[in-house]
């Protein structure tokens, strides 16, 4: 059985149901007990920022603001290099507990023993 999860996303606001879905499995997983490593690439890069998940809203779905907060509290946030640098995001335009990591990351921990990876 899996110990870690490792998600990633890869839409934002102009795909909003399909972001909501990947950052709630993400934060279901973290309030069950699960270790979860969470991989923001393109527009979803924008969620690691202060401020941008609370300008978003969808009908019948828990804040992405309050789901965002439990997964900085819970699980290891990543935000793709690539992503970040192509929106002239630099660390210190995140949250503190966001990382930015390549490509070579993200591959060493979905191949990780022990590890099951979903890509929303």
């Amino acid at each position: 059985m899996a110990s870690r999860l490792v998600v990633k996303v890869t839409h934002g606001p102009e795909a909003l149901e399909r972001l909501n879905q990947a950052i709630t499995v993400a934060a279901t997983a973290v309030a069950s007990g699960v270790e979860v490593s969470l991989w923001l690439t393109g527009d979803a890069v924008w969620l690691a920022v202060p401020g941008r998940a609370e300008q978003l809203t969808l009908p019948h779905a828990a804040a992405l603001a309050d789901l965002r907060d439990a997964l900085l509290d819970g699980a290891s946030v990543t935000v793709c290099g690539q992503c970040a640098a192509r929106r002239e995001l630099a660390p210190e335009d995140l949250f503190g507990q966001v990382t930015i990591r390549g490509a070579a990351a993200f591959v060493e921990e979905v191949m990780a023993e022990g590890t099951r990876s979903l890509v929303y």
